[in-house]
């Protein structure tokens, strides 16, 4: 492990594909430096649904914290649903890109419709996996915000700002993988990152860094949720 203060990362892991089997098994290789870290407060391990739950469960597990939701949808670019110009979170808050918005070229009646899909997304997903939580929980905690990866980091920004309205002592970021240019942004914003796999290259996609990689249902989240009820932990 390589602490370089703000970000933790695995340097034999730098620029490597496939090191990861699944998102489980990227969440069991995460908890081991999270469990070593000394915290603020007590940790409450904040999931962004649905991609950030199978590893959020594992370091719920490791760390023997309650899991939450920490609900985020990314606004979408109008032809292009992968990719995003701005997110929605689980309070209510829009956060925009705005040059990326202006290079996009994006007419406000494309960006009111973004926002409403996401903001609705949003809606749909606290009702279906927030357990009847509206927020996290994490006021006078250490909250770790899990993703599967940090591709822009736009959608864990989001995530940040909207963790730090409720004030937790400390936001620690928590992904299997990440760009370095993601990483960097978002160490910026929280007290720490950690990020196992850390890659440079100009080109970069979460996928990549699992041997199995497949689109998250609903169903296969709310299966998850049930085991971690099960464990006393959602």
């Amino acid at each position: 492990m390589l602490d370089s203060g703000r970000i933790i990362e695995d340097r034999a892991m730098r620029d490597r594909l496939s090191v990861f089997e699944n998102r489980t098994d990227a969440g069991r290789q995460l908890a081991a430096p999270l469990s070593s870290l000394e915290m603020a407060a007590e940790p409450v391990i904040c999931a962004i649904p649905a991609g950030g739950v199978p590893p959020g469960l594992e370091v719920a597990r490791a760390l023997k914290a309650p899991l939450r939701m920490a609900v985020v949808r990314k606004v979408q670019v109008p032809w292009d649903p992968e990719a995003g110009f701005g997110a929605v979170t689980w309070n209510g808050r829009v956060f925009l890109n705005q040059s990326l918005m202006n290079a996009l070229d994006l007419s406000e009646a494309e960006v009111n419709a973004a926002v409403a899909k996401a903001k609705k997304n949003v809606e749909e997903r606290i009702a279906r996996f927030a357990g009847g939580r509206e927020e996290p929980g994490i006021k006078d905690r250490t909250a770790i915000l899990i993703d599967d990866g940090l591709a822009t980091g736009y959608t864990m920004f989001a995530a940040i700002e909207a963790a730090r309205a409720v004030s937790p002592r400390e936001i620690i970021v928590a992904v299997p993988t990440g760009s370095l240019h993601a990483v960097t942004f978002i160490a910026r914003k929280a007290d720490l990152v950690v990020c196992l796999n850390v890659r440079t290259s100009r080109t970069f996609a979460v996928a990549q860094a699992y041997e199995r990689w497949h689109d998250i249902a609903d169903r296969e989240v709310q299966e998850l949720l049930v085991q971690a009820r099960d464990m006393g932990l959602f």
